[in-house]
């Protein structure tokens, strides 16, 4: 038991540093990325290179500790359901993937804007740059795709387990669900702003107090009286 809370604890530090970089990166969109303002997003980004790199780097991270998670959670519920463990460990995989190549359409727009070499080849360098930025936009929500469906077998895997409430299995299938909405949503309803994320993350958040508080406090043996 004790080194089943040692991995539950792994696991939610792992997923803590997913949450911060997950938070961190539309921050720094929003902070540099003006819609339909091509020209203020492209000062904004050289004004604030610095930002925009750390934005980059934060993506890697957080796809790199999303595999690292994936990896300490099938371990966590192998015994549960190996077949399930894998499928989530599977769509981890894939979405950590699109999410390192969607940082190069990053990365080519800072290369449009910084580097007069590239004007020759783009007539329009900011106009250019604001489109790698918009499919940038756009690898994100297909990435949402496993954001959402990595969560409905591990959704199964809380509920079928015996050392967590079945009630987090369930929060955590509704905001798989969640991200599948905005997905659709992004690519049909181009013009409908609500996401539903905003209100169906708690099943995360929970967990992840869950696991970093059953990590951290290992309840005392109960001694057994004659």
């Amino acid at each position: 038991m004790d080194t089943k809370k040692r991995t539950a604890r792994v696991a939610g530090l792992l997923y803590l540093a997913v949450a911060i970089t997950g938070f961190f990166s539309p921050y720094v969109r929003g902070r540099l990325i003006i819609a339909g303002d091509v020209a203020a997003t492209a000062k904004n980004i050289l004004d604030s290179e610095w930002l925009f790199r750390l934005g980059m780097v934060n993506d890697l991270i957080m796809a790199v500790s999303w595999i690292m998670l994936g990896y300490v959670l099938y371990t966590l519920f192998e015994a549960v359901n190996r077949n399930q463990g894998l499928l989530m460990v599977s769509f981890v995989l894939v979405g950590g993937a699109i999410t390192c190549i969607n940082v190069l359409n990053k990365l080519a727009a800072l290369l449009i804007l910084n580097s007069a070499d590239y004007f020759p080849i783009f007539t329009e360098g900011p106009m250019q740059a604001m489109l790698y930025l918009d499919l940038g936009k756009g690898g994100n929500y297909i990435a949402h795709i496993f954001f959402g469906l990595w969560l409905l077998p591990l959704g199964y895997l809380v509920f079928k387990s015996n050392f967590i409430p079945r009630i987090l299995g369930i929060l955590l299938a509704i905001a798989g669900v969640g991200y599948l909405i905005d997905f659709f949503v992004f690519f049909l309803l181009p013009d409908f702003e609500l996401k539903i994320t905003q209100f169906t993350f708690w099943g995360e958040v929970l967990l992840l107090i869950w696991l970093l508080i059953k990590g951290i406090k290992v309840q005392p043996e109960k001694r057994v009286t004659e």
